[in-house]
């Protein structure tokens, strides 16, 4: 498969983005990437390039003179910035001379263009950003995590499609748990839009739980979790904020006195393995469902690891014909929800 990497849009420089995706080429079962386009300022990229001694047999630099940056507007892309590296990305995708897209740029710039250029999946009505926690013993996938603000009941029964297969996919859940966050369990809680997504989701024919809390999403009560973009991006940042203050919190302790110094010691594999699970960067980039095509966004600030390991997240993607699927899944519901 051919993958194009937006790498000039995150905050880290496209040096972080660049090394990164080299390195998922050099991973075991990625020979199946045959060609890595970057896609960004020639000027910035060569030099990377050159210091790092790349072979150019799998590697092409797709020269683009804009960068559309966190501080344009998403319509940016589409009107004044046309030859940025995220539109010369999502053109190649879109020529067929790339499968998969992956950026760490502006996230509204990406919904808007890759929704434009590359048009959704035949039924869907919105894409919708999913994004991969860690639970207890498992994970679970929590969508939409910024894309859609403001939605419909219908938006949201296709979040939970759309959410189910991935989870079946590329999570390995057998019957994905699917569960529509709200402020209660009780079918009265909720507002207008999520009480009409519950009826509808109840006769989708997935394993629907109703309605699930906060304090379900880490106790390995369900696998999927759909919610307005609105929702979701604040339980997103406000997770990845947390676990940002208990690790600070716990360093700043264990160094208050020798006996402190030397139990953390003693438990530095344990707290190594937590740390690793718990990285965002573990999990790689947030994939853009929905969309014809493969769209994985990483996160602005992203490390090289994140990056390595969204490359390989695409290109299994990719593999398990993830939209194939989504799209067979949508079109099913399409065939009930007129009676609905």
């Amino acid at each position: 498969m051919r993958i194009v990497v937006d790498v000039m849009g995150g905050d880290q420089g496209p040096a972080v983005v660049i090394e990164g995706a080299l390195k998922a080429l050099e991973m075991p079962g990625n020979e199946r990437i045959e060609k890595l386009y970057l896609a960004g300022q020639r000027s910035a990229i060569e030099p990377i390039l050159e210091r790092l001694r790349v072979s150019l047999s799998r590697v092409e630099v797709l020269h683009a003179s804009e960068v559309l940056t966190m501080e344009d507007k998403a319509t940016d892309a589409l009107r004044k910035k046309k030859d940025c590296s995220m539109v010369r990305a999502i053109e190649l995708v879109k020529e067929g001379e790339a499968q998969a897209l992956i950026s760490p740029g502006n996230t509204g710039g990406l919904v808007a263009t890759s929704t434009i250029r590359l048009r959704l999946l035949e039924g869907v009505e919105r894409p919708a950003i999913a994004t991969v926690l860690p639970t207890t013993d498992s994970e679970f996938v929590l969508l939409d995590a910024g894309a859609n603000p403001e939605v419909k009941p219908l938006h949201l029964l296709q979040f939970a499609i759309m959410g189910e297969c991935y989870a079946r996919d590329l999570l390995g859940k057998s019957n994905p748990r699917v569960g529509l966050l709200s402020n209660g369990t009780e079918e009265m809680k909720g507002n207008d839009v999520t009480r009409e997504a519950l009826k509808l989701c109840r006769k989708a024919g997935f394993n629907f739980l109703g309605y699930v809390e906060g304090h379900d999403l880490f106790a390995d009560r369900v696998d999927v979790v759909v919610a307005d973009g609105f929702v979701g991006n604040i339980v997103l940042k406000t997770i990845e904020s947390m676990g940002k203050c208990v690790q600070t919190i716990l360093r700043r302790e264990f160094k208050k006195n020798p006996l402190r110094i030397l139990g953390a010691s003693i438990a530095y594999g344990g707290f190594r393995d937590i740390k690793r699970r718990m990285n965002p960067d573990s999990y790689g980039g947030a994939p853009l469902l929905g969309i014809n095509g493969t769209v994985i966004k990483v996160h602005g600030s992203a490390k090289a690891g994140m990056i390595t390991n969204a490359v390989a997240q695409t290109a299994t993607a990719f593999d398990h014909h993830l939209n194939d699927h989504i799209q067979q899944a949508i079109l099913r519901a399409g065939e009930w929800l007129p009676a609905a």
